[in-house]
């Protein structure tokens, strides 16, 4: 019965690390593409396109799927380094927990207040001269981290899978 419950936690712990690397990958990759693509796209518009656009994106990004997507990867990479916090690679899972906590932060205290002020009515010109250098360097900066926070959680996915042996021992290095 022993046997069992360890079993099942770590059955549980695996499908959460693997659930919270996906939700990072979506997430690095939202902003990633904001980096490479939609912003630079943009920049090729006049101000009040840029503006409309953008207001556009702010709009419809406020959905469910991107919340649980945007705090799913925050709330299962938490659980997952607590439940791992004594396995081999606990120390990938909490540096992937930093990086994203970083991310997120970064977004709380900069990428929407840019958005909240860009929804305010003004010149488009002037909206835009205030929002778009910072919220590009920003984001930047949140496609950064979200990528090195996939980058740990992948390492720590990988070492977790490695751990694990048919018979069900993990090996005795642990990685």
């Amino acid at each position: 019965m022993t046997e069992s419950i360890s079993m099942r936690r770590r059955t549980t712990a695996g499908a959460v690390l693997g659930a919270a690397t996906v939700t990072m990958g979506l997430i690095a990759g939202v902003f990633y593409i904001f980096a490479c693509a939609v912003m630079p796209a943009l920049h090729r518009s006049g101000d009040r396109v840029y503006v409309e656009v953008m207001r556009n994106i702010n709009d419809v990004i406020q959905n469910p799927v991107f919340f649980l997507s945007f705090m799913g990867a925050l709330v299962l990479t938490g659980v997952s380094a607590w439940q791992l916090r004594h396995a081999s690679c606990a120390r990938w899972v909490w540096a992937g927990l930093a990086a994203y906590a970083l991310t997120f932060l970064v977004t709380i205290a900069f990428n929407i207040p840019l958005n909240d002020a860009l929804a305010r009515t003004g010149d488009a010109s002037d909206l835009r001269d205030r929002f778009e250098s910072a919220w590009v360097a920003w984001n930047a900066v949140r496609a950064l981290l979200s990528t090195v926070a996939l980058g740990c959680l992948a390492r720590a996915l990988i070492l977790y899978g490695r751990s694990w042996s048919p018979a069900g021992h993990t090996s005795p290095s642990g990685a």
